[in-house]
């Protein structure tokens, strides 16, 4: 019996709270079980008006993420050499003497800042940097989209005129979808933000629809395909390129609406010319005829949608293959119509303002010191981080410093696992006068810092998704509250980053809140003095004072929400989008299906589509002398390209100390063909050594014919074998980095983009004397 009471306290403090999964760009909402402070269960919310109910394994694992026993939690300062823990005032007083230390000595750019994956999965990561950066007054910026989607962003700002006008397919119309290098099945979509994105390509096969994948492997999204073409790594460009001239040769083009809103066509029909289907068909190891029915089949679809990836990005072609899967929408006419690609309306986007020409997209507004890379969307290339740090000297013309970086700032990075030749960056990040660290590990990178500080879990964090609602599928705005309180002792992410601003912009110790105040005071100035805004003319102290929400970050939120193109303008549109009516409700509000948006999305200085910006233009010599050189990004003498790969149970180094998340098909393993592997001597489970321009690593072989011949794929993001880490789950079962394999040196020109695919390596059996040069 007195047990009893017990019971009835703990039934009682079970509760149940929504939350956006933070864990994937598919933003799936979950409904939380809480017992107590402590996430106990997630399943799917099925009053999500985005996501249904759908989650996969990731979302599941909520509660065992947010409850990792080896997250910090409470700050670290390295004293004596050794990272030791702290209070917040101390681990803030070392940010501001590190920091301003290094930008009075050498200048604001020798504080290099780097953003990983995870920034765009919280409201603090993106709303914090920009003023981060703003006031360090640097340019030494680098970020996981160099190792990713920047040929994108450049593409489309080339294009578009802007880098994050990006259409998507839209999934739950279209007739004919064909994706290149893209596994959504298993990566949950990327640049394209869409839950259930497995349910709805089968939604698209059973409504008579076709799908087509293009990938050098038969992955879980190929197997569902009308169509699989099992591609040579890193020559989707050359078989794109091939279907536009099709089109153009067999007079296959129809912009339709598109027609008085694009120029440079003839210009685009001159510069495909000469990469005919039977000019490619060699290096893509695609016949000349399946090429031809892949541009009419597009061409004939009622609807249709090219969608590309990782796989058709990060290569050395990456911006043109990129450009090209638009140049197809754009030249079959399904460009922003239904059942095509569309752009979509984030909640806190700007107000659309009238169409007509804008600023343009620029390339190579300043340099690297080291390397000369230029910068794409005001980043260089994360690949040059090391030689940033260790390569003494001045730099050329151009260049931002006159010396190395000296100090970083890494938030949410883990760039030693997700950078070229992580060993290097190792090292140079040893040599620096200062490193702080916002990460809630003790990781491979996060080791090297003088200050580390650790946000609190995702459960005790406020989720908005400024990031993923601008390139969803459909439009919709869901905000969920922090489902369980902060810890005694520990600091909101938010805080944490206004703590950082003022520690790095020589305002150390005043009250974080007048970072947001000052974020509202700015935007609220720039919003009153537009004439096309909602709110031109008025006095932005009155619309301040009307803002609602309990914390900065929240009034922040609110004043986007209602100057965006749903809000309610500040009562100038009543019924309109505000943070009451997001709280109001916390399944979300549907905004409804993508429409059609030109003109007003374009912000060239044409106010057109440019269909042939110069600087692509410019690299398509380099795509023709590499078919006529037979250097497609492939090796031709009978070696062996690698490729990455992504595993449904997890998302780059993020969840491998999560021990829900391992095993199954989440393994560090080498795929190779039967074929070649009897070739060399491998065996199914055996150990093999890679080796690459930028080291050897040594994995268990996987032998599967889910591989093409002449390809080997090794995934992305392990590697947990460095001292000093705090992550027992995961250097338990390291695996290796397959990004040591690379030396850095291969990038896209124009985007700065490391070439993680299609690089030439060699295999052989561990238990081999020596290593055979394919």
């Amino acid at each position: 019996m007195p047990a009893a009471p017990e019971a009835a306290r703990t039934a009682d403090s079970v509760r149940t709270a929504p939350r956006i999964c933070p864990l994937c760009e598919a933003t799936c909402g979950l409904t939380l079980t809480i017992e107590g402070t402590r996430v106990t269960g997630a399943r799917g919310d099925r009053d999500d008006v985005f996501s249904r109910g759908f989650i996969c394994p990731k979302g599941a694992s909520f509660g065992t993420v947010d409850g990792d026993p080896d997250r910090l939690t409470g700050p670290l300062v390295r004293r004596d050499g050794v990272l030791r823990e702290a209070t917040w005032e101390e681990a803030f007083d070392a940010v501001a003497a590190g920091l301003r230390g290094v930008v009075d000595a050498y200048g604001p750019h020798a504080v290099g800042v780097v953003l990983g994956n995870p920034n765009v999965h919280t409201m603090a990561g993106a709303l914090y940097p920009p003023l981060l950066l703003a006031a360090l007054g640097t340019r030494s910026l680098f970020t996981a989209s160099t190792v990713d989607q920047m040929p994108k962003h450049v593409s489309s700002g080339l294009l578009f005129g802007d880098a994050h006008a990006i259409p998507v397919p839209d999934l739950d119309h279209t007739d004919h979808l064909l994706l290149l290098g893209a596994n959504p099945v298993e990566s949950n979509g990327s640049l394209c933000t869409a839950p259930d994105f497995p349910g709805k390509l089968k939604a698209l096969r059973a409504r008579g629809g076709t799908l087509t994948v293009v990938d050098p492997r038969r992955t879980r999204t190929a197997r569902l395909a009308d169509r699989h073409l099992a591609i040579r790594p890193g020559t989707d460009a050359l078989l794109l390129a091939a279907m536009a001239q099709v089109l153009f040769e067999e007079k296959l083009t129809a912009l339709g609406a598109l027609t008085d809103q694009v120029e440079g066509l003839d210009e685009l029909r001159s510069a495909v010319r000469e990469f005919t289907p039977e000019a490619v068909t060699g290096a893509c190891d695609v016949p000349a005829g399946t090429i031809r029915e892949l541009a009419r089949e597009l061409a004939a679809a009622p609807t249709a949608a090219v969608y590309g990836r990782i796989g058709s990005s990060t290569v050395s072609f990456g911006t043109l293959a990129s450009w090209l899967v638009d140049v197809l929408n754009i030249l079959t006419g399904n460009l922003d119509r239904p059942g095509g690609a569309l752009f979509p309306q984030s909640a806190t986007d700007k107000a659309p303002r009238p169409a007509g020409p804008g600023k343009g997209f620029a390339l190579g507004r300043w340099r690297s010191r080291a390397g000369g890379h230029p910068e794409a969307k005001g980043e260089l290339p994360l690949a040059a981080l090391a030689e940033e740090i260790d390569t003494p000297g001045e730099g050329g013309p151009g260049a931002l410093t006159d010396g190395p970086i000296r100090a970083v700032i890494a938030i949410a990075a883990n760039p030693v696992l997700s950078a070229p030749d992580g060993d290097r960056l190792d090292r140079a990040l040893e040599s620096l006068d200062f490193m702080v660290s916002v990460d809630p590990y003790l990781n491979e990178t996060s080791r090297h810092a003088h200050v580390v500080l650790p946000p609190p879990p995702p459960s005790r964090s406020a989720h908005y998704d400024f990031a993923f609602n601008m390139f969803a599928v459909r439009n919709q705005a869901r905000y969920t509250p922090a489902a369980v309180p902060l810890d005694p002792g520990a600091m909101d992410e938010t805080e944490i980053h206004a703590r950082l601003i003022l520690a790095a912009s020589g305002m150390h110790g005043a009250d974080p809140s007048a970072v947001d105040a000052l974020a509202v005071d700015s935007t609220l100035g720039k919003a009153v003095a537009d004439p096309h805004g909602p709110v031109h003319g008025r006095d932005p102290k009155e619309l301040a004072a009307l803002l609602t929400g309990a914390s900065g970050p929240e009034r922040r939120l609110d004043m986007m929400l209602r100057l965006g193109p749903y809000g309610d303008g500040f009562g100038a549109r009543p019924g309109g989008l505000g943070l009451d009516r997001l709280l109001a409700h916390p399944h979300g509000v549907d905004l409804g299906p993508l429409r059609p948006r030109l003109p007003q999305p374009l912000k060239t200085r044409s106010g057109r589509i440019e269909l042939l910006p110069a600087p692509l233009a410019g690299d398509l010599p380099r795509l023709a002398r590499a078919l006529r050189e037979g250097r497609e990004g492939t090796d031709r003498t009978g070696g062996l390209v690698l490729v990455g790969r992504r595993h449904l149970r997890s998302n780059n180094s993020w969840m491998h100390n999560v021990p829900a998340l391992r095993g199954g098909s989440n393994r560090c393993t080498l795929q190779i063909h039967p074929a070649d592997a009897d070739r060399l001597g491998v065996t199914d489970g055996a150990p093999v050594r890679i080796k690459g321009a930028g080291g050897e690593v040594e994995a268990p072989a996987e032998v599967t014919a889910s591989v093409r011949p002449g390809v080997v794929s090794l995934p992305h993001g392990w590697g947990h074998h460095r001292p000093g880490t705090r992550l027992r789950v995961a250097a338990a079962d390291p695996g290796v980095n397959v990004n040591q394999l690379l030396d850095g040196t291969l990038l896209d020109p124009l985007s700065g983009t490391a070439v993680l695919n299609g690089i030439p390596v060699e295999v052989t059996a561990a238990t081999a004397p020596t290593i055979t040069t394919l």
